[in-house]
C-alpha cells in the first residue's frame, strides 16, 4: 500500500488521536478529524467515508505500516480508540516498508542528477539518506555524518515547515536562555535555517512588530495554530544572509570589510573552506591575508576564535579590540 498525501495526513492525525488521553475518540470523532485535517490542506477535497478510515487504521496496525498497539475500549455501546502506550508514535517508528520503498523510488530520481550544476546538494543527500533509512543491506557502517544526538526541538520542524508552506499564523510558546519563564508570541513563519547543528525559524512576532524575528527551535515548548491572518515576508530571505555567518543580524550594523591574518600553517584550511563566499585571499610573507565582507556578529567572533593562535585579526579595529578583550578574559580564567 503506497503512502500519499492524503494517506499521510490521514495517518498522522489518527496518531495525534491515539494519542492523546483527554478526550475519548469514537469511530465518528476519528472520521471528522480526518475529513477536516483533510479539507484544512486542501478546500476542494471532499473526505473519506468509514469503510477507508477503517482500512487506515488496519494498515497501521500490520506490519507493513507501523504495528501500532492500539486499543478499542468500550464506552457504554460504543467503543473508542487509544494507544496502549500514550508515548507511542508512527514518527518515533523505523521506516515501515511503504515508506522504504518511495525513498528508493525518489532516490532512483535524485540520482540522475548527480553531478548536475545547481544540484551539487544530490551527491551528500543521497549517501546521507541510504545510510540514515538503512536503505544499503550491510551491517557495519561504511559512512558517519556529524548531529547532535541531544538536540531537542526538531519535532518542530515539520509543523513549522507546514506552517509557512500553507501560510498559518502560530501561537508560540517559548523560553529563551535569558528568561527564567516561557513566554507566549504570535508568529508569522517565513523562513528556517540550520547553522551549527541547530535550527531556527524566523518571520514576524505580531506582538512586537518584527518582521525577522529569531527563534531557535530547541527552545519552543509548544506550537499551536490560530486563526490570525496570515503576513507575507517582505524581506528576501536569501540576501538577509547573504552578507552574514550565522544567524545573528546586529540592529544598526553595516557590512564591513573584515581582513584576518592566518598563519601558513593553517592557511591550506581556509583556501579549502572559505569563512565566507565573499572570501578573497593572497600570499604574503606572514601567511594568508584573508579579506570577507560580513556584518560583525557574534557568531564571526566565535569563528575567529576557534582558530586560537593561528589567526590575526588586522581590520576593523573595533573587531581587532573586542577579539583581544575576549582572549584577555579567556586567560584570566586559567589564571591561579
Amino acid at each position: 500500500m503506497s503512502i500519499n498525501k492524503n494517506a499521510l495526513i490521514r495517518y498522522q492525525t489518527l496518531d495525534r488521536c491515539f494519542r492523546n488521553t483527554g478526550r475519548m475518540y469514537f469511530i465518528e470523532d476519528l472520521l471528522e478529524e480526518c475529513n477536516n485535517a483533510l479539507y484544512e490542506a486542501d478546500f476542494n477535497n471532499e473526505g473519506i467515508q468509514r469503510r477507508q478510515l477503517f482500512n487506515d487504521i488496519k494498515f497501521m496496525e500490520s506490519e507493513q505500516g507501523w504495528s501500532i498497539p492500539l486499543e478499542r475500549i468500550r464506552f457504554g455501546k460504543k467503543m473508542y480508540y487509544r494507544y496502549e502506550d500514550t508515548s507511542f508514535s508512527i514518527n518515533n517508528q523505523p521506516l515501515n516498508e511503504s515508506e522504504a520503498e518511495q525513498i528508493k523510488s525518489a532516490l532512483q530520481i535524485l540520482s540522475r542528477f548527480f553531478g548536475t550544476p545547481q544540484f551539487e546538494w544530490v551527491n551528500e543527500m543521497i549517501p546521507m539518506l541510504e545510510t540514515k533509512f538503512g536503505l544499503i543491506p550491510r551491517e557495519d557502517k561504511i559512512i558517519s555524518f556529524e548531529g547532535n544526538i541531544k538536540l531537542a526541538g526538531l519535532h518542530h520542524l515539520t509543523p513549522l515547515f507546514n506552517a509557512i508552506t500553507n501560510r498559518r499564523v502560530l501561537i508560540v510558546e517559548y523560553k529563551d536562555f535569558k528568561s527564567e519563564h516561557s513566554y507566549e508570541i504570535t508568529f508569522h513563519p517565513h523562513y528556517l535555517k540550520q547553522f551549527n547543528n541547530r535550527w531556527f525559524a524566523f518571520g514576524l512576532n505580531e506582538d512586537a512588530q518584527v518582521p525577522n524575528w529569531n527563534l531557535a527551535l530547541d527552545r519552543i515548548e509548544s506550537i499551536k495554530e490560530t486563526d490570525v491572518k496570515y503576513q507575507n515576508s517582505t524581506i528576501n530571505w536569501e540576501e538577509y544572509f547573504s552578507d552574514l555567518i550565522g544567524v545573528t543580524r546586529p540592529v544598526g550594523i553595516e557590512v564591513q570589510e573584515i581582513v584576518l591574518q592566518f598563519t601558513s600553517e593553517v592557511a591550506p584550511y581556509v583556501v579549502t573552506k572559505p569563512l565566507h563566499s565573499s572570501q578573497k585571499e593572497q600570499n604574503t610573507d606572514s601567511g594568508l591575508e584573508v579579506k570577507i565582507n560580513v556584518i560583525p556578529n557574534f557568531e564571526l567572533e566565535k569563528l575567529i576564535l576557534s582558530f586560537g593562535e593561528q589567526v590575526k585579526v588586522i581590520a576593523p579595529i573595533s573587531l581587532k579590540e573586542r577579539i583581544a578583550e575576549r582572549i584577555k578574559l579567556a586567560k584570566n580564567s586559567y589564571s591561579c
